[in-house]
């Protein structure tokens, strides 16, 4: 059973989603961080069969998305660096020495360039569809959320969610599902505000400079898991990674897209449960 938690580190409050199984096994938890413009529900399914299988998981919204604080700019500046360091202390306020990373989406290579400068904490590391090289663009419609005035209106549609959604997924998505994913944009305009801002921030061009080479000297074993329909990432990058090293292992998803967890959530799960089990020989 997934339960909902705040907890406040430092002026920043974080909402999470949690599992504890009944009967825990003996592997750190899971903490599971989604891309743009969802939030921690778009990983209930792949949360709860952790959970049947003995994972402790959690599911944080970032700072700006969900239901977690959404600062002003002048009090979070929304960049990489800043988001790095808050799930840092996010980890540490919840006293989770080491964990595994479950990431997916743009902003979730904040949590590689996490993973990649506290090695140590880091268990196992599992990435679905998440730009990984220099050559990748914000899709066309995220690039949109950037442009004067008009990023500041198409931001505040809770529409945005179900056209961004359901257009990376390549599915629909039930209709009680995008109330709780369009919630947090009813509830207030300053989610669209962060949304805005956060995606000007990514500066993906020199982040994933610095994820190509962290790569090069990463050695925590990884899973490449990849919807292989995805409309905006290829997978010519992870397979170029998984050929290269011999830490890092790729399951393809034939007709998965974006957002994997959100309509293959058995497969998803089945495939981080095997890796997450698996001794590394």
């Amino acid at each position: 059973m997934i339960t909902e938690h705040t907890i406040t580190i430092g002026s920043l409050e974080w909402f999470y989603r949690e599992v504890t199984p009944n009967n825990p096994n003996n592997k750190p938890p899971v903490v599971l961080l989604h891309g743009l413009p969802s939030h921690s529900y778009i990983w209930r399914r792949v949360m709860d069969n952790l959970g049947e299988q003995g994972f402790r998981a959690m599911a944080p919204d970032w700072i700006g998305s969900g239901f977690s604080a959404k600062p002003d700019k002048r009090d979070f500046p929304y960049t990489s660096d800043a988001y790095e360091k808050a799930l840092g202390e996010f980890l540490a306020g919840l006293k989770l020495d080491q964990v595994s990373l479950v990431v997916q989406g743009f902003l979730a290579s904040v949590a590689i360039q996490y993973a990649f400068n506290h090695s140590h904490t880091i268990h196992r590391l599992i990435v679905l569809n998440t730009p990984l090289s220099p050559e990748i663009k914000l899709p066309w419609l995220m690039q949109q959320w950037t442009i004067p005035f008009v990023g500041d209106m198409v931001t505040q549609d809770p529409l945005l969610v179900d056209r961004t959604l359901e257009k990376g997924s390549g599915f629909v998505i039930e209709d009680q599902d995008l109330d709780i994913f369009r919630k947090p944009y009813l509830k207030s305009s300053a989610v669209g505000r962060a949304l805005l801002t956060t995606t000007k921030n990514l500066k993906l061009s020199q982040t994933m400079k610095d994820i190509e080479k962290g790569f090069s000297a990463w050695d925590v074993p990884t899973l490449m898991l990849w919807g292989m329909a995805d409309p905006w990432l290829s997978a010519d990058i992870p397979e170029k990674l998984t050929a290269n090293a011999s830490n890092i292992e790729m399951v393809k998803l034939d007709e998965a897209k974006h957002y994997p967890q959100e309509h293959w959530p058995k497969e998803v799960s089945e495939e981080i449960i095997t890796f997450l089990r698996r001794q590394v020989v």
